[in-house]
């Protein structure tokens, strides 16, 4: 498997745009893909992509047709899918045209409104995951300016509109959001799946973000089987070709999400929790899941059976009644260096990470960092220099891009404590 970073170049857009459908439709490779339709009364536009390359994506529609743009859908309302359209503004106020239809899915505007209510938060979290691509400008992820849908749809409901001689389905299905909409040309057989597909294992369970939907993610996977299509194009990475190419991909992703949900509800059924069931996931994931589109390069197998167990139970996960109402960390780690010494527990960390138990050494090291007098800078450094080198190995052999930046900014955090130390340690403050 080539590195996460390569993978990841791939996945955010780095291929070339591509012409298909007798030259009806045009992928355009982007951080997220935007796609476009050519008709003889105009163009139809799924998903914007985000604000800081609008201008690159306007291009490419322009290089593709200089039609009007009569319809833009939006998949789901991430920063990633609806935000660059300023551009496409700015020729329509030059043109004298009317503004595009914009059709999206009625919940898009409570999520407008949360991104709003949040935006400091989002910013944050947003610059988290994305943090090994390099900095997100705020008004890069900011949804105080938005253009909001025209045309929404409600509920369940479907949708169906024409535009020249072609029509084209919408329909909702949860997955990775309740707001997400995925759209089929019948005419040429070709599927618009925004991040219901993705070239990876599905983003559910992301550990920065609110509650996905694996059974319902299944049940879209399945619904878009029905169509028989011939293209599929995923929110992220290369299109789909071949009616057998599509098929597969639909067919072992639906099985996934089908998997893991029904797994660990049974597990929950059978009374265990979550500490049990989570291991007893990892022991049994199928063979047949190391599939090409299930690889673990942006979601992953692990943060999925997150996703499930929070579907339907509460924050009180371990079944442990010390668990309920904790003493704080720091307090805790303090009585146990009561009970070994200081170094003992150094000691045992690099015993374990010798051994290449990086996970146990971690939660080691943790009790002390949580735990020493802050005066004892020596071992408070050494600790941290040795949790960085774990960190950064961790981060080394990780294949998920959310769960690699996760453990590097932990690490970067660390390294500043380190330089900070250093510094008093050389001044002996």
């Amino acid at each position: 498997m080539s590195s996460t970073k390569d993978a990841m170049n791939k996945w955010f857009g780095n291929f070339p745009s591509k012409r298909f459908a007798d030259d009806t439709c045009y992928l355009i490779g982007a951080f997220a893909n935007v796609s476009v339709i050519k008709t003889d009364e105009g163009l139809v536009v799924f998903d914007l992509s985000n604000r800081i390359i609008h201008q690159k994506i306007f291009n490419k529609i322009r290089k593709f047709s200089d039609k009007q743009i009569k319809y833009i859908i939006y998949s789901h309302g991430h920063f990633d899918h609806c935000f660059g359209y300023a551009s496409i503004v700015k020729e329509i106020e030059k043109k004298g045209w009317e503004m595009p239809q914009i059709i999206a899915h009625e919940n898009i505007l409570d999520r407008f409104e949360k991104y709003r209510e949040l935006d400091r938060y989002h910013h944050w979290i947003n610059s988290q995951q994305f943090s090994s691509i390099g900095n997100i400008p705020k008004d890069g992820v900011s949804a105080h300016d938005t253009i909001n849908p025209t045309i929404l749809i409600h509920g369940n409901d479907e949708y169906e509109f024409k535009l020249g001689n072609y029509s084209f389905e919408l329909y909702h299905d949860k997955g990775e959001t309740d707001d997400s909409l995925w759209m089929f040309f019948p005419e040429k057989k070709v599927l618009f799946a925004g991040d219901l597909m993705v070239s990876s294992y599905p983003n559910v369970g992301n550990p920065y973000k609110v509650q996905r939907y694996p059974k319902d993610w299944a049940i879209a996977m399945e619904r878009m089987l029905e169509k028989n299509a011939e293209y599929l194009l995923p929110g992220h990475g290369r299109l789909i070709e071949g009616k057998d190419k599509v098929k597969e991909v639909l067919s072992i992703t639906a099985e996934a999400m089908h998997f893991v949900h029904d797994e660990v509800v049974k597990r929950m059924n059978e009374g265990k929790w979550f500490e049990q069931i989570y291991h007893e996931m990892l022991d049994i994931f199928p063979e047949k899941f190391n599939h090409w589109i299930l690889q673990p390069i942006y979601g992953c197998y692990r943060f999925a059976i997150h996703a499930v167990y929070r579907l339907y139970h509460g924050w009180y996960n371990t079944g442990n009644p010390t668990d309920l109402f904790p003493a704080k960390s720091d307090e805790i780690a303090k009585e146990f260096l009561k009970i070994a010494s200081e170094t003992d527990y150094i000691n045992h960390a690099k015993k374990l990470f010798e051994e290449g138990k990086l996970q146990l050494a971690l939660h080691i090291l943790d009790v002390l960092i949580n735990g020493i007098d802050s005066n004892k800078k020596e071992l408070l450094l050494n600790t941290y220099n040795l949790k960085y080198k774990i960190l950064k190995q961790k981060a080394k052999d990780e294949t998920s891009f959310i769960a690699s930046n996760i453990i590097n900014n932990g690490a970067l955090q660390i390294k500043d404590k380190i330089r900070n130390l250093k510094k008093s340690l050389k001044n002996n403050i």
